[in-house]
């Protein structure tokens, strides 16, 4: 072998090399040329911004850039051509970059450059900041409501005190009155107070340093309880649902406490439906993993039951939705609320050894959760799960599943599969339904309902029952709203749901064909 061999069969392994490097980097690489041309696209690229591989190839950049941060780029690039200044060149910083569905989302951005053929080539590396984002805000929001916490007990205390001289004194006073004016101003007076006390309990419950009873109790029971109580309150135009799972393990909670934050919740949804609506309630076991855990502060992973409480009212901003659970924090007119009852349900869950989360959105209504810890957890999932999956598999039969979320997408496949079935799966609407009119024959498909492209799952399902009318159709999507208006017309999964509540609906629309 000649040297010149030798050279060249060292040139094609480093090329092997920085390939194989290029493609297992976990981080997004993009190389572009001076017109802002994309050259190439690593794996981790067209995963982060949710493009087919290849379909980035020979496009600008700037489809992975919002607007005004794609004309910033641009101009940015078009100075360090002219004059050298490397304002974004060797100089790692935070912008944001936007997914194939029109997302955006916060990324680190490193740019370098190097010359190939006599023309500047830029390199790109991108990480997603989106889980350290979400992790920094639950943390500044935990440090807030701490803080808050804090200065709510220690003024609750001292106005308990003031309030213990004040009732006193006036049912002292009380039976040393005869003026019936007088004494009717006086028990006025000793009402007040009352309330003051009203409040200041409230502000304890905030503040974690309440009294709570806690003992073994059936939470569905609790439900009724407290739907007893609501139905009797709201108006005909308020309608009540309950959807509860009734094979769960009791949990240790204060029964009188749960039914006050049930009622609280249920009353604010009341308020957020001035015209009237629909409260749903519903209890299911959910399993808390570490991703939900890296976006949230001083939540425990394991098994918990899930209260949920949702409305179809006006929904929150996201303003109000970050500082929904600060006591006084209110959004209703003067006069209307103190702004204490969801603060008095995040202390009660929090003194409990659970949490509240809440999910919002302008004009599609709310959903409060509520996580009550399961003792022994895992057991608990496994008989409930392994008692209810049992006679629940399928027969092979063929499932289409279709969802734009790359992690999604595979893990509703591992789960379908692992229930008995054969899968195929798509990435989009377009492409399942390019397999279906090429000959593909399913028995269900199962498909999101947000999806880019030009059919989202609501059209695909439209098509698929017009062209392919022996298929049957399953949706899913983690909007409370979307699952409200489609279960009218399709069998609908609300996100996130249990595996056997997956095997359930699959073996009550395929049964053993």
């Amino acid at each position: 072998m000649t040297h010149g061999e030798y050279m060249s069969g060292s040139a094609l392994e480093d090329a092997a090399v920085l390939g194989a490097i290029f493609e297992a980097t976990v981080d997004a690489i993009i190389v572009s040329d001076k017109a802002g041309r994309i050259l190439r696209a690593n794996k981790a690229a067209y995963d982060l911004f949710g493009h087919e591989p290849d379909s980035l190839v020979d496009r600008s950049v700037s489809i992975l850039m919002p607007d005004i941060v794609a004309d910033a780029h641009d101009g940015f690039m078009a100075r360090h051509l002219k004059t050298g200044m490397k304002r974004i060149i060797d100089i790692g910083r935070e912008v944001e970059g936007q997914r194939r569905d029109g997302t955006v989302f916060p990324l680190h951005l490193s740019v370098g450059r190097t010359n190939a053929r006599g023309q500047p080539i830029f390199v790109a590396i991108l990480h997603d900041l989106t889980q350290r984002v979400a992790t920094e805000r639950a943390l500044s929001r935990s440090q807030r409501l701490d803080a808050l916490g804090q200065m709510t007990g220690g003024i609750s205390h001292d106005f308990n005190n003031l309030l213990t001289i004040i009732i006193g004194n006036l049912e002292l006073l009380q039976p040393k009155i005869a003026d019936a004016t007088a004494a009717a101003m006086l028990t006025d007076a000793l009402e007040a107070a009352e309330l003051g006390a009203d409040l200041t309990e409230r502000l304890t419950m905030f503040a974690r340093r309440g009294d709570l009873k806690a003992e073994p109790f059936d939470l569905n029971h609790g439900c009724e309880m407290a739907l007893g109580i609501l139905r009797h309150t709201l108006g005909d135009e308020y309608r009540i649902e309950a959807d509860f799972d009734r094979d769960l393990p009791p949990v240790m909670v204060d029964p009188t406490q749960l039914q006050t934050a049930i009622v609280n919740l249920a009353l604010n949804a009341k308020d957020a439906m001035p015209d009237g609506g629909k409260i749903t309630i519903n209890t299911e076991l959910a399993r808390i993993d570490d991703t939900y855990v890296a976006q949230e502060i001083d939540v425990v992973e394991g098994t918990y039951i899930r209260l949920s409480v949702t409305d179809t009212g006006t929904g929150m901003s996201p303003n109000a939705t970050r500082r929904a659970f600060e006591p006084f924090f209110t959004t209703k007119p003067l006069g209307r609320g103190t702004g204490l009852g969801l603060a008095m349900v995040h202390g009660f869950m929090r003194q409990t050894g659970g949490h509240v989360t809440v999910y919002s959105e302008l004009d599609h209504g709310s959903t409060f959760a509520l996580y009550f810890p399961v003792e022994d957890g895992e057991a608990a999932i496994h008989n409930h799960n392994s008692a209810k999956e049992a006679g629940l598999r399928g027969n092979g039969q063929l499932v289409l599943v279709v969802d734009d979320n790359p992690q999604i997408l595979d893990l509703s496949v591992e789960r379908i599969a692992a229930l008995g079935y054969r899968t195929a799966q798509a990435s989009d609407g377009d492409t399942a339904y390019k397999m279906l009119t090429s000959g593909l024959t399913p028995d269900l498909l199962f498909s999101d309902v947000v999806m880019p492209g030009t059919l989202d799952g609501c059209r695909l399902a439209q098509k698929v029952r017009k062209e392919f009318p022996d298929i049957r159709i399953l949706l899913t999507s983690g909007y409370a709203e979307d699952a409200q208006k489609l279960r009218q017309s399709f069998e609908i999964l609300q996100k996130p749901y249990r595996q056997v509540v997956l095997a359930e609906k699959l073996q009550t629309m395929l049964g053993n064909e």
